[in-house]
């Protein structure tokens, strides 16, 4: 977690230390104080929660909470997107969960705080204050994507209205449902790495490897359009890509390593006998095996490691695409 923790004054700064200390962050305060502090100098509030706002997983502000909020207010959009931040009065009593309190984490945050200062995590967010389930703190532990944003806000005012929920999971979840959450429960969350359905609300975990071949100088975009088509045919959500697999030959491939970069992943390349170990039944091709000293390098490289074909080689304009899944664990 990249954290940075703001003071505004010398008392301030001394609980700030404490808690950066905890949180592995730079202690920021206004460039008056800021030496006597041993604390990083900021001329401008706002020019400084601008300057780290993008960068930042969680902030944390020693002082009053309408500092906070005065700092924070032209950058907020949604708690997808927003890092967390808390606020904490200088004397280390309460520790408020302003924004992000789910997904960001910042509820999670205040109470680590108030443990470390002796005070007190006021969390007001709905769901924890009744001890409901929430199904965006769940899926964020668990690393698995929202289909639909307006479903899960919908299912936590449902959850709020007494209502149930069942999950619906392809794979085992180990320990005890929390409440709101039963095998009876009207309502259908499924946790899945396909497309469907499309009117419920999905939890897409990161299961999938896609293994890819190309031919030479293949632009990123006819990649991007084939691997797409892959995985809509066989009507897996792109989501649920973990990595990006080829042959070492390609490593240096520019529209691969732009198609792992567009969904935030890297892409991994593997030698023919790293490939030719895969264990599976894989399409055989001797003009392949001549080529790249693999008989197979989409299928192979997607199996590696022993995920399951769920797509066997498909070929569209000069890419070839596979795919296999591996295992998760789930617990709540």
């Amino acid at each position: 977690m990249r954290a940075f923790v703001a003071a505004f004054t010398r008392r301030g700064a001394q609980l700030g230390a404490k808690i950066a200390s905890e949180l592995d962050a730079p202690l920021c305060a206004p460039q008056r104080i800021a030496e006597s502090c041993a604390a990083e100098g900021f001329e401008s509030l706002a020019g400084w929660t601008e300057s780290v706002w993008q960068s930042a997983d969680a902030l944390i502000f020693v002082g009053a909470a309408g500092i906070a909020v005065r700092a924070i207010a032209p950058h907020v959009k949604d708690k997808f997107t927003d890092p967390a931040v808390v606020s904490v009065d200088e004397a280390g009593r309460f520790a408020l969960p302003l924004l992000s309190g789910h997904v960001g984490g910042a509820n999670e945050l205040a109470e680590r705080i108030a443990r470390l200062t002796g005070g007190v995590a006021a969390v007001s967010t709905a769901t924890d204050v009744n001890g409901l389930f929430a199904v965006d703190v769940w899926a964020e532990k668990n690393g698995l994507a929202i289909s639909d944003r307006a479903l899960a806000k919908e299912t936590s005012a449902r959850l709020l209205e007494g209502e149930e929920v069942r999950l619906v999971s392809e794979w085992p979840i180990t320990g005890q449902p929390p409440r709101g959450v039963s095998e009876s429960g009207g309502q259908k969350v499924y946790i899945t790495h396909k497309t469907e359905p499309q009117n419920a609300l999905r939890l897409i975990p990161k299961c999938v490897s896609l293994g890819l071949g190309c031919r030479r100088g293949t632009a990123f975009e006819d990649i991007d359009r084939a691997v797409r088509a892959a995985l809509a045919g066989a009507g897996i959500d792109i989501r649920s890509v973990t990595e990006i697999r080829s042959i070492d030959l390609k490593k240096d491939e520019a529209g691969l390593l732009k198609f792992a970069e567009s969904l935030g992943l890297e892409l991994k390349t593997y030698t023919a006998q790293e490939l030719m170990a895969a264990e599976g039944d894989f399409e055989r091709s001797d003009f392949v095996l001549k080529t790249t000293g693999a008989d197979n390098v989409c299928e192979r490289a997607a199996a590696l490691g022993g995920g399951r074909l769920i797509i066997k080689k498909t070929a569209l304009g000069g890419v070839t695409a596979a795919a296999a899944m591996g295992d998760i664990e789930l617990s709540f």
